[in-house]
């Protein structure tokens, strides 16, 4: 019963298809997943030495709690993180925190304070010989931090919308954790899902 539920939900979600005589196939990955992937490959595959903006921290910090929950780690636990403000005509538009665990980076560029040339998805699969396979969005809205409220120049109970970045292997273990915030005056976001 657990391996016909499994393939239900397999099919459902459109990654098999069953064809009368042929059996059961693979389709690969839905469309619909390439398409929520979108933000999170942005944020994984930007290029800090080319991208509009600047990284502003880079450090070892405790893990903050929901990103512990998402990494797999014990709360206090320290990981890398890494801050980029993203900038457009010179306005503040994003602030991207990426958190790492800490024996993931050793032997890497990230702890340096200055912008990696490629990617940080780029920089771990060719470093460490991980490889990122997908990636999971969380999408809340709340209350920005002083610091972040400050260096996303924004007013007093101005809310953002978070976008926890997940990106995961194919085993599913957690390489990297991005909290994307955004000015929620600004955003407008829209998903696409299959029915059936």
């Amino acid at each position: 019963p657990t391996v016909v539920r499994a393939l239900e939900l397999l099919k459902r979600d459109g990654w098999l298809e069953s064809r009368q005589g042929y059996g059961t196939i693979v389709r690969g990955r839905p469309e619909v997943v390439e398409q929520k992937d979108r933000r999170g490959r942005e944020a994984l595959e930007r290029d800090e030495s080319q991208g509009a903006g600047r990284l502003i921290e880079v450090g070892r910090v405790p893990v903050p709690a929901r990103v512990a929950s998402a990494l797999g780690l014990p709360k206090k636990t320290e990981v890398l993180m890494r801050r980029f403000l993203v900038e457009e005509d010179g306005e503040a538009v994003e602030l991207v925190s990426s958190y790492f665990p800490v024996g993931l980076v050793e032997g890497t560029e990230l702890g340096t304070d200055e912008p990696l040339s490629g990617s940080v998805r780029e920089h771990l699969e060719t470093r460490k010989k991980v490889r990122f396979d997908h990636v999971v969005e969380r999408v809340s809205a709340r209350l920005p931090e002083a610091s972040e409220a400050e260096l996303l120049d924004l007013p007093d109970g101005m809310p953002v919308l978070s976008v926890l970045v997940v990106a995961c292997d194919a085993s599913g273990r957690s390489l990297q954790v991005a909290d994307v915030l955004l000015p929620a005056d600004q955003q407008e976001l829209e998903d696409t899902y299959r029915l059936s």
